[in-house]
């Protein structure tokens, strides 16, 4: 073996290192988030306890309190049950919650620590990604494994950007860290793949525009999804404040949502999202059909991999034109957003794995 190879072989095996090494530190961080969201639970509840016992010091008169998650927390103590009032039609003027801390001290500090946590395990993941780059001397993603792990590397960067961007968006970090160690579990175990050169058809700088700019939308389009998920949620919860007589959220189950933001800003925040990223997804379909037409002599052949990326660009078309049509804004356009990042997950998962053609070099 020559120096050459030797030293690619221990760069593969820092690589991998250092891919398990963030996988240890995120999972420190996921217990970090729970802690969170467990004593800013803790936090709302006595807050709500409070404002009840000062409710049953006062004349009965049928008063009835209400947890509402605004900025500051707290609770309202109202005659009847409040009807939240509607700005627009599909909309509720109803604040942001506090956020995962739920305003209490000890909530924030784990949750400034799980942040550390998730910056630090992120250092570890990117030189993971960069090692496997400089072992293969390419594009650290030319098969399944590299893939994987540059998605999430990417999704957690975007986080830790918005974070320094100052927006309100530490409410992510639980899914996001559980999901992303979902993502590294299965790759180091399912998907996991010894560094290699690429097959002919990847030797382009194609790769470096085409893949780079798919990873990149997929890492937006999941935050996008995880925003619309909570979205569907946090809707349920403001409509069950309109009315308290029907069936409800568990106790718990209500603190979290109560501090979420708003079902307003999740849904915004998740159509900025969707509509930023739709763009670079037009150009990542434009761009994969002048890599085919060099590779393979023609820009469209009705591979797999191209048909459903064409029905997940068709996927999110449709959920912008719904957002722009009055009848569909709100839970139907949240339910088109989600089945269009599933059709993502598909093109990715199911295409690679399951079915053959000119893109299976997945090399699981």
């Amino acid at each position: 073996m020559n120096l050459a190879a030797a030293a690619n072989e221990s760069l593969a095996e820092n690589s991998n290192v250092l891919v398990y090494s963030a996988m240890a530190v995120y999972t420190l961080a996921f217990l970090a988030h729970i802690a969170e969201w467990v004593f800013g639970s803790r936090s709302a509840v006595a807050r709500t306890a409070a404002a009840a016992a000062a409710a049953d010091a006062k004349p009965a008169t049928a008063k009835v309190t209400v947890a509402v998650g605004g900025q500051g927390g707290g609770t309202a103590v109202l005659d009847r049950p409040k009807v939240i009032t509607r700005s627009a039609a599909g909309s509720r003027d109803v604040p942001d919650g506090p956020g995962a801390a739920g305003t209490s001290e000890q909530g924030d500090v784990y949750g400034r620590i799980a942040v550390g946590l998730t910056a630090l395990a992120w250092l570890l993941h990117a030189g993971g990604v960069l090692t496997r780059a400089l072992s293969v001397e390419r594009a650290p993603w030319g098969n399944m494994y590299e893939f994987s792990t540059t998605f999430a590397m990417v999704a957690v960067g975007t986080y830790l950007v918005l974070l320094l961007l100052k927006k309100n968006v530490r409410w992510i970090g639980l899914p996001l860290v559980t999901t992303v160690l979902l993502d590294l579990g299965l790759a180091v175990s399912v998907l996991y793949t010894e560094s290699d050169q690429l097959v002919p058809a990847l030797h382009s700088y194609w790769l470096w525009i085409h893949v780079s700019c798919a990873i990149l939308c997929g890492a937006a389009m999941y935050i996008a999804a995880v925003s619309t998920l909570l979205y569907l949620f946090r809707d349920r919860y403001e409509a069950q404040l309109e009315n308290p007589e029907g069936k409800q959220f568990g106790p718990f189950v209500k603190s979290v949502l109560a501090r979420v933001p708003s079902a307003a800003s999740l849904d915004k925040f998740a159509y900025r999202i969707n509509a930023t990223v739709f763009p670079l997804w037009t150009f990542t379909i434009i761009a994969g059909a002048i890599w085919a037409e060099a590779a393979w002599g023609r820009y469209w052949g009705w591979d797999p991999k191209e048909v459903w990326s064409f029905i997940t660009w068709v996927a999110y078309a449709c959920y912008l034109h719904a957002r722009a049509t009055a009848g569909w804004k709100g839970r139907k356009a949240a339910y088109l957003a989600l089945i269009a990042f599933g059709c993502y997950l598909f093109n990715y998962y199911g295409i690679n794995i399951f079915v053959s053609g000119k893109h299976s070099y997945a090399d699981v």
